[in-house]
């Protein structure tokens, strides 16, 4: 009753030409309107529609399809960001609000540049230029004293803001759904029960093949595996990201995922975005900012310690330095709440060309742990930065961000709090009494996305299905998933830190089943 649906249409179709009429798409697209005047099949008194079946034979439809269903996909569907305004409460009116918590993270930085003077951002000399330049491939052999420089925040210290979050719109009391709800997020967003996860994830029902899954009593897996790597190369071949979001709702084969998911973002590798990855490196190599010294830190911490991510060491400073150089990131923000924190080159304060925005968060942790499983896939650094970006705006800047979508962390912390005291009350008594509230533990699983938590080949099947759903609620199902697969240690344990040992180790679990499991054999 809120919205106009017609009206909610139109403002997207107007939003999404208004994105488009600035790119390169739109500049080629001309072109080759251009260029097909000079063909005989083009008749002036047809001209339209001549050129209109031109485009389509020569493939250039299809690239706008995709740039447009990319462009839908970053903006969720029609009506979200004009209701983001109608749920305003949900940021603005939170008690201990977003906004102090951006406030926080921007004066633990400036804090840390006083103490230990150096700035936010500076130019670096000539010779120190010249030096990061020839070791842009082996960064990883630096080894700078960083003892000094500490994390801007942690997991917990995040989880703790939003247990804080309280909507002074309705006391509990007043909302009676929420009423019982005796988890930590004491925010009433609306969740998704079982039935209708259920219908959503449909998919990944029982009796359809899945990637993933070794004995479906349904379908023989090699023969589903061998049908289904036909089928995606068919979807590759048509280049189609609407069909291959659908696809990969199965998994994708270990051979195709890498061009699959660059369908799906639209991500094509063009020379202007080698361009402007190069753009961006001289950006890092021309200045020296504060974050690089903490980006250093946690990718020795993170990446050094797993036996997985030490190989990309090399490749996740290029793509996270780069990255804290990525202004283009902040357009997206016009389409979400977050408003990232800004400083200023020194003695420059308030001269906006000097203004060097942060990333909207600067856990960079979290950051590395959603690059590394993708030094997988793109060993080309422009491409891999590309995907990295992209997968941030759509997906992964909602798990640092404080909103009402469906997909930020707020709601799938309630979700996850949800599922398991409807589905495993018991569980979730028992743990709550011993002082383990069970988001305590899963937290961590899901504002990383899972990443460091999974085996690689997991994390991967994981992954196809938040693009393919294009969703991060599913974060949230598995994250209850497990706590059902652990149920019965979980049930003896008496203390937080005896629940923490008993899933402290995710390496062995296979995704698929576990959703399967939790979804579609669970007593609804």
């Amino acid at each position: 009753a809120m919205l106009d649906p017609d009206r909610g249409l139109s403002l997207t179709i107007a939003r999404v030409v208004q994105r488009l009429q600035g790119s390169s798409l739109h500049s080629q697209l001309e072109r080759q309107a251009r260029v097909s005047l000079h063909k005989p099949e083009i008749k002036l008194e047809s001209l339209k529609e001549d050129i209109k079946d031109f485009l389509k034979t020569s493939g250039w439809e299809k690239k706008l399809q995709n740039a447009v269903y990319s462009e839908l996909n970053v903006a969720q569907s029609p009506i979200q960001p004009v209701l983001e305004h109608f749920q305003v409460w949900s940021i603005h009116n939170f008690s201990g609000q977003p906004g102090s918590w951006e406030k926080r993270i921007l004066k633990s930085l400036n804090s840390m540049c006083t103490e230990l003077n150096i700035p936010l951002a500076q130019k670096r000399p000539v010779n120190e230029q010249k030096e990061l330049l020839n070791k842009w491939n082996e960064m990883g052999t630096d080894e700078p004293d960083l003892s000094l420089f500490r994390p801007v925040y942690a997991p917990k210290d995040f989880l703790e803001v939003l247990m804080n979050l309280r909507n002074p719109n309705y006391e509990n009391g007043e909302q009676p759904s929420f009423r019982n709800h005796l988890g930590l997020i004491q925010v009433p967003l609306k969740v998704k029960d079982i039935p209708e996860l259920k219908e959503d994830f449909s998919e990944l029902g029982l009796n359809i093949g899945q990637l993933g899954i070794d004995d479906s009593a349904q379908v023989p897996p090699e023969f589903f595996e061998n049908e289904h790597v036909c089928v995606g190369q068919k979807v590759l071949a048509e280049q189609d990201s609407a069909a291959a979001q659908q696809y990969v709702r199965q998994g994708c084969p270990t051979a195709l995922r890498a061009d699959l998911w660059a369908l799906i973002l639209n991500i094509s590798n063009q020379p202007e975005d080698i361009l402007y990855y190069e753009q961006l490196k001289s950006n890092v190599i021309q200045h020296n900012l504060l974050v690089d010294s903490l980006i250093y830190k946690d990718v020795k911490l993170t990446a050094s310690n797993d036996d997985y991510y030490f190989v990309f060491e090399d490749y996740l400073y290029q793509v996270l330095l780069c990255f804290s150089r990525d202004t283009s990131v902040l357009e997206h923000f016009t389409y979400s709440s977050a408003t990232p924190p800004k400083s200023y080159i020194q003695g420059k304060l308030g001269m906006e060309e000097y203004a060097v925005f942060y990333p909207p968060n600067v856990n960079y942790n979290s950051f590395i742990l959603s690059v590394a499983p993708l030094c997988f896939l793109y060993h080309e650094p422009s491409k891999l930065y590309q995907i990295f970006r992209e997968m941030y705006v759509r997906f992964f800047f909602r798990l640092h961000s404080i909103s009402s979508h469906p997909s930020g962390i707020v709601s799938l912390c309630l979700l996850f709090e949800t599922l398991l005291q409807t589905h495993l009350p018991q569980l979730f008594y028992h743990l709550r009494e011993i002082g383990a509230q069970p988001l305590r533990i899963s937290f961590k699983w899901m504002v990383r996305a899972f990443s460091g938590y999974l085996a690689t080949d997991q994390l991967l099947l994981l992954w196809d299905r938040i693009l393919g759903y294009n969703s991060l609620e599913i974060l949230a199902v598995l994250a209850a998933a497990v706590f059902a697969f652990r149920a019965v240690n979980l049930m003896e344990v008496t203390s937080l830190a005896a629940a923490e040992a008993v899933l402290a180790d995710l390496s062995t679990l296979k995704v698929m089943p576990l959703l399967q499991i939790f979804l579609f054999a669970t007593v609804t």
